[in-house]
């Protein structure tokens, strides 16, 4: 049986990946911040295990936790922050909201995946899923935070590919989904989705977490990353992230 960490995996995108590992027979160690809503990842067959992922003392009870059930064959990093919302324009971005973007979003994975490499090396197939965004790679206006961090942990995938031969190394972006986060990040100062967003439909053609999620089993399932060299540091789209 394949064992998995999922950061981030009390709401959104990782709850949903979380699910969806479960249901194909992963064990699931699901984690964050707050215990509450990873109710809903123990009601989908994970193990919860609650915490900051920030936090050094979390990460290794997170390895350790990993270790005693054997191993560990799968590694996502699914916890972000946004930042601020509305999100502000570079010129008036908070250096410490900036900070902790990058704590959780860049930091905190390498620091976790440091800590995982040698159970991640033991596996007959491992794999290491970062998410990735399309801020990662086009400059959008109050977009300079949050993107400049997906920028920042996509070239760490891609490094981490080159270095570790024997891992499958995933930067993988879900596109639009209907999440707490994405409803922030379009949000105008009184909370509300920005009137020519209401207008246009945009947020009901985002697509939701589950629809999204579906695609990472199969992209990380141990006879895909056996067969053949793995697909190091690749973006993939849902659309393209089941083939061979």
């Amino acid at each position: 049986m394949r064992t998995a960490i999922v950061t981030g995996a009390g709401q959104g995108f990782g709850l949903a990946l979380t699910a969806a590992l479960t249901a194909r027979g992963t064990t699931v160690l699901a984690t964050g911040r707050d215990a509450a809503r990873l109710r809903s990842a123990v009601a989908a067959g994970a193990t919860a295990v609650p915490g900051d992922v920030t936090d050094p003392d979390h990460r290794a009870e997170l390895v350790a936790a990993a270790r005693r059930l054997g191993g560990l064959d799968l590694l996502v990093h699914n916890a972000g922050e946004l930042g601020p919302s509305p999100l502000p324009r570079l010129e008036d971005h908070p250096l410490d909201a900036l900070r902790a973007v990058l704590d959780t979003t860049v930091l905190a994975p390498l620091a976790l995946t440091q800590l995982a490499l040698p159970l991640l090396r033991a596996a007959p197939a491992p794999a290491v899923v970062t998410l990735s965004s399309d801020a990662a790679v086009e400059a959008y206006a109050g977009w300079g935070g949050y993107g400049a961090a997906k920028a920042a942990l996509d070239r760490l995938a891609a490094v981490l590919g080159v270095e570790e031969p024997g891992v499958a190394v995933y930067a993988f972006d879900p596109g639009d989904m209907r999440t707490a986060m994405h409803q922030r990040a379009l949000a105008d100062d009184d909370g509300t989705l920005p009137r020519w967003q209401r207008a246009s439909g945009l947020s009901s053609t985002a697509a939701s977490p589950s629809t999204s999620a579906t695609a990472v089993p199969s992209m990380t399932s141990s006879t895909h990353c056996a067969r053949g060299p793995p697909a190091r540091a690749s973006r993939s789209w849902p659309s393209t992230a089941t083939t061979g």
